[in-house]
């Protein structure tokens, strides 16, 4: 009567385990980053990154018409995630709505602090050039 019990535990642990395992599986996919106006997916490091990066699912990707960056090569195909032992990142993940709604927190404040360089060129005209030093001079034109 007790190795019943122990063998009836034992199974219903392991089927536990077996559908906890499955179904994170299943939850994870594959990881993919795009950008604010770019049409094209890329890898965590890529360095078309570097002013936007929204998270999201390489499946999602391919069905809103992304294509893959030729650069960083991303994967091509929905493939089933292997269990990682990297932490999980902070990155969020948005939907399409918030990508068009929103602005990275960086790009708002550069622009913000720039103004055009107030320096005269040798033809008498005003620099083109754009500045964020407080004296209002680009890096050319620093005295």
């Amino acid at each position: 009567m007790k190795t019943k019990k122990a063998l009836r535990s034992v199974v219903n642990a392991s089927l536990i385990l077996a559908i906890l395992f499955i179904a994170s599986i299943a939850s994870t996919a594959q990881t993919v980053y795009i950008t604010k106006t770019g049409k094209k997916y890329h890898t965590e490091n890529c360095r078309y990154l570097r002013l936007s990066k929204y998270q999201i699912s390489l499946q999602d990707a391919k069905t809103r018409g992304y294509e893959g960056c030729l650069v960083c090569s991303p994967p091509n195909e929905v493939t089933t995630p292997r269990r990682s032992t990297k932490p999980a990142t902070t990155e969020k993940r948005v939907d399409s709505d918030t990508i068009e709604n929103t602005k990275p927190s960086n790009e708002k404040s550069q622009k913000e602090s720039m103004q055009q360089c107030g320096a005269t060129t040798k033809s008498g005209a005003r620099c083109k050039r754009m500045t964020a030093s407080a004296n209002g001079y680009c890096w050319q034109h620093q005295h």
